[in-house]
């Protein structure tokens, strides 16, 4: 294969929380970070965030898909319309459902539409191959995050935590190549304790863990919380974004506080007990998405694990935009015919390049 010239990508990532859409730039041939590029946010209103989650759990044609589709490319289209410069986009869309035990999943959004909109090729749907293929389609990212551990020059091994909706781990030994890389969901992150905030105060989040901060967590619910099934299979593995509703509800009983801790306790004791599965250990944890600026989550994973917790800013990444950022760059290694993920990030039997690619009119 020809090895083709380095793009800036534009990539964009609508997660599980349903903030809003983030946008980021990268400049890469597929393989290596070559450069970083300017990032925009744009956030779902409420009204919004509402349709899009009236189509949870849905499957395309059911009845609230095409509201919540037409949501996800509105605000896509707006943020990406920002950009100049761009020679190729990496759209992710938003996920609905996640049911690769049944070889599905669903996100919602067409990158055909956008190609029309914006004029520029646009590489979508990138977890349906692994799918089918019977991978768990998910996480994605931590072909990028190997990437990134060699952009900081990382020598040992390491993690890579993102907290988004569902919480998801990337081990990474740099000495070897992608193909080793062991990555899961290690269980919910943020989208319960959005939920409560949401359903109990008409918040969207629990600002900086202010609220968890003041109240217990109920650490038997935490630790019937970890013997559920889920956490004694061995990864990779993944999760849809409400696969634990049923349980989360005994949280129902609680304070605000205390319900507020208890979740924010849980997210983190899911962490640790993903940990126990690292093939080496780790003296770095790099925690990346929402929930690293969430004081009491990190408290609690530093209390729970024993390596260093630290926001990934450290190393002087972006926090806010890598899950954006690893679109972009999963775009150019399909474009270039590169596998986005392997046996041991999503369970798929083979290295596996997903994804596809549509092109605007002549």
């Amino acid at each position: 294969m020809v090895k083709r010239a380095p793009l800036w990508i534009l990539g964009t990532m609508s997660g599980t929380s349903l903030d809003g859409v983030d946008a980021a730039m990268l400049r890469s041939d597929g393989t290596e970070i070559l450069e970083f590029g300017p990032h925009a946010y744009r956030p779902y209103s409420a009204s919004e965030q509402a349709t899009i989650r009236a189509a949870f759990g849905q499957w395309p044609g059911e009845p609230d898909v095409a509201a919540a589709a037409e949501v996800v490319e509105t605000a896509h289209a707006e943020v990406m319309e920002r950009f100049s410069g761009v020679d190729l986009i990496g759209f992710h869309g938003q996920t609905l459902a996640h049911d690769p035990a049944n070889r599905r999943t669903h996100q919602a959004g067409n990158g055909a539409l956008l190609a029309q909109a914006l004029g520029k090729p646009v590489v979508w749907d990138f977890r349906s191959t692994d799918v089918e293929l019977g991978g768990q389609g998910a996480p994605l990212a931590p072909f990028y995050h190997h990437a990134c551990a060699r952009w900081i020059k990382a020598t040992e091994p390491l993690a890579i935590l993102n907290l988004g909706g569902v919480g998801n781990l990337t081990w990474i030994d740099p000495a070897q190549p992608e193909s080793a890389l062991l990555a899961f969901d290690t269980g919910p992150a943020n989208a319960p304790l959005n939920d409560m905030m949401q359903i109990r105060l008409k918040l969207a989040q629990d600002e900086g863990g202010q609220l968890a901060a003041t109240g217990k967590a109920d650490e038997t619910l935490v630790q019937a919380f970890l013997r559920q099934p889920y956490f004694h299979k061995i990864p990779p593995k993944s999760l849809d974004r409400d696969s634990f509703t049923k349980f989360i509800h005994k949280t129902h009983r609680l304070s605000n506080a205390d319900a507020a801790a208890t979740l924010t306790a849980i997210a983190a004791a899911c962490v640790a007990k993903g940990a126990e599965h690292f093939p080496k250990p780790i003296t770095r944890l790099l925690v990346t998405g929402g929930g690293r600026l969430n004081a009491t989550l990190m408290h609690e994973l530093t209390s729970r694990l024993t390596s260093n917790v630290e926001p990934i800013e450290t190393t002087g990444l972006n926090g806010d935009m890598l899950e954006a950022q690893a679109f972009a760059y999963l775009a150019a290694r399909v474009l270039n015919g590169l596998p986005t993920s392997a046996s041991g990030t999503t369970g798929v039997p083979t290295t596996v390049g997903g994804g596809r690619i549509s092109r605007p009119d002549p």
